[in-house]
């Protein structure tokens, strides 16, 4: 892949440059989806915990929300996530090609 086909800049051995705005706006990106995923870990409610929940409580409440935990896990699951990503924008590993097995093979890598 040169410069001329991807449109972006080289980097010295041969990969992409991501511009710095694009690459924090994808990894706050990775971020929520990663608060989404870790969320519902580790949560323990009043019942599980053995203490009877306050009248006018949900059921499913936390006993106890541990909101920095919560952080620093999704913080760690964003930032590998970003990392592949970044790595595969990069060194084009998985792309549009290996990815389009909709198409009859005829069709596949015409250009």
């Amino acid at each position: 892949m040169d410069r001329q086909e991807t449109g972006g800049q080289c980097v010295p051995d041969g990969g992409l440059a991501m511009e710095p705005i694009s690459a924090l706006a994808i990894y706050f990106l990775f971020w929520f989806l990663s608060l989404f995923i870790v969320l519902p870990f580790g949560v323990q409610t009043d019942r599980e915990m053995g203490v009877e929940p306050e009248p006018g409580h949900a059921e499913s409440a936390p006993h106890r929300f541990r909101a920095g935990r919560i952080v620093v896990r999704t913080t760690l699951v964003a930032t590998i996530l970003f990392a592949l990503f970044y790595a595969n924008y990069s060194y084009g590993w998985i792309g549009t090609d290996f990815l389009d097995f909709l198409k009859p093979e005829s069709m596949r890598n015409s250009s």
